[in-house]
């Protein structure tokens, strides 16, 4: 039956990549993915016409840039290609580390829906918070990648730490396996980070460990970190919390995001009474302090580490229904699981609408469904690659998606000197009122050939109209030099 709920779950999520409904980062990821398909080895900005690094030119993308190059597919058929294979890493990812905590046949898929369904009583969306509804909208994006190849970094190393009398190459390829979920996605590295250091923790005979190897490990993924040509790495290390006003919103809601839960907490104060070295146990207790230490000293982007504390506590209640002591034991927690899971699945029934019309949703799907963006494919017939459209912040998270650059990045650019000025001068040109001469003046600042007015805002006749998009924004052709 687990087996069941869990392959119609994997369905649903494989039929929602056919349709890959835009939201959030999907414009961010598939503007990476132009640059690296245009110029592999000097890509730029990936929304700005300007020669800086960029922290999205990760193994993965670069990877899917040179596919998209060699086929001549466009990014969004690379972008579905990327979601089939993030999936599939963290399915059978979720299962090999499953396996390494239960040998019981139901348990990775128990684990799985879990993971999937056990979160709150509202749905909520995040790239790295593998929720059904969050997974549906992010599962082509790298974060996916990276939690895939960090269950799988989990179980390695569970494998090898049992194991120590394995090889080099073993422990050389955790090392680099680690430097890549940090360079593909930088939170979820952290996640990876604080899993791969409960397990270590949970030896029993430290003494057993092949610490020299685990150096050179180490060492490896150091040197692949410094040597990673798109950005550098350790500068991020240097920068400020541009996204605290974002993140804080982490820390509010708890008790609607997150918890169902509960019940998997309550599981692993069972798992502690058992063994104080329980790695389930050490993983959450790692994740929760380093979540909390960001609140208290105000680095909310540290909220992004909370799969650390949700991840081990979805799993311990799959595996406590399965392996706790008594039987009566077990049937308890059995009901309490199928509980949450049912619940899970009501909450996040709005999946079915990005696979279903709206009309044939059931009365709970349709009320949590949210629509997803439109794109901006209507532009496509006259703005070509390279040129410059000057546009607002939630059409330029989306214009650079077809090739194109905007004024102003849509999503904050830490590598960027100018972002501020470039951000103050979209602000001033949609500004009512602004004079034609000021609009002129920023135009051939930044090369505008282009310009969508999302609000019509706009009552500037030195613009024309080139057309209008489904939602009602216009595309304006600049009058040039």
């Amino acid at each position: 039956m687990s087996w069941t709920a869990a392959g119609l779950v994997v369905v649903l999520l494989l039929a929602v990549i056919v349709r890959l409904p835009w939201a959030g980062d999907l414009g961010m990821h598939a503007a990476t993915l132009q640059r690296l398909r245009h110029d592999p080895l000097h890509p730029g900005n990936p929304l700005v016409d300007a020669d800086t690094p960029s922290p999205y030119y990760s193994p993965w993308m670069l990877l899917l840039g040179l596919l998209a190059r060699a086929s001549g597919w466009s990014v969004f058929v690379v972008l579905r290609i990327a979601a089939v294979a993030g999936l599939a890493l963290l399915v059978t990812g979720v299962w090999r580390y499953v396996r390494t905590l239960s040998a019981h046949r139901a348990a990775p898929a128990l684990g799985l829906l879990s993971l999937l369904l056990v979160w709150g009583t509202t749905a909520y969306t995040w790239s790295g918070f593998p929720g059904l509804g969050s997974l549906a909208l992010t599962v082509s994006y790298p974060s996916t990648f990276a939690l895939g190849l960090a269950f799988h970094l989990w179980a390695w190393l569970t494998t090898a730490l049992r194991d120590p009398g394995g090889g080099w190459a073993r422990w050389l390829g955790l090392g680099a396996v680690w430097a890549a979920i940090l360079l593909c996605h930088q939170f979820t590295g952290v996640v990876a980070s604080i899993g791969a250091l409960a397990t270590l923790l949970a030896v029993r005979r430290p003494r057993t460990v092949p610490w020299p190897k685990l150096a050179a490990a180490l060492l490896l993924a150091a040197v692949v970190l410094a040597a990673w040509p798109y950005y550098d790495f350790f500068a991020l290390l240097g920068t400020g919390d541009d996204l605290a006003d974002t993140h804080r919103g982490l820390y509010r809601d708890w008790a609607v995001r997150y918890g169902l839960v509960a019940a998997g907490v309550a599981a692993l104060a069972a798992r502690l009474r058992r063994a104080r070295r329980d790695p389930l146990v050490l993983f959450f207790a790692l994740g929760l302090l380093f979540v909390a230490a960001g609140w208290l000293i105000a680095r909310y982007s540290w909220g992004r580490a909370l799969p650390a504390a949700l991840i081990p506590a979805q799993l311990a209640l799959a595996v406590e229904a399965l392996e706790a002591g008594r039987r009566w034991l077990r049937l308890l927690w059995a009901v309490l699981l199928t509980g949450v899971l049912v619940t899970g699945a009501w909450v996040q029934s709005g999946t079915l609408g990005y696979v279903l019309p709206r009309e044939a949703l059931p009365a709970p799907a349709e009320a949590r469904y949210r629509e997803p963006w439109n794109g901006y494919h209507w532009i496509t017939p006259w703005v070509r690659y390279g040129d410059v459209v000057l546009a607002e912040k939630h059409p330029a998270r989306r214009i650079p998606a077809y090739g194109p650059y905007t004024v102003a990045p849509g999503y904050p650019d830490v590598f960027l000197p100018d972002a501020d000025r470039r951000t103050a001068a979209v602000e001033r040109y949609f500004t009512p009122g602004t004079p034609a001469a000021v609009r002129r003046g920023i135009e051939r600042t930044y090369g505008v050939r282009w310009v969508v007015d999302a609000y019509r805002v706009l009552d500037d006749t030195g613009l024309r109209r080139v057309a209008t998009g489904p939602d009602g924004h216009v595309l304006y052709r600049a009058p040039g030099p």
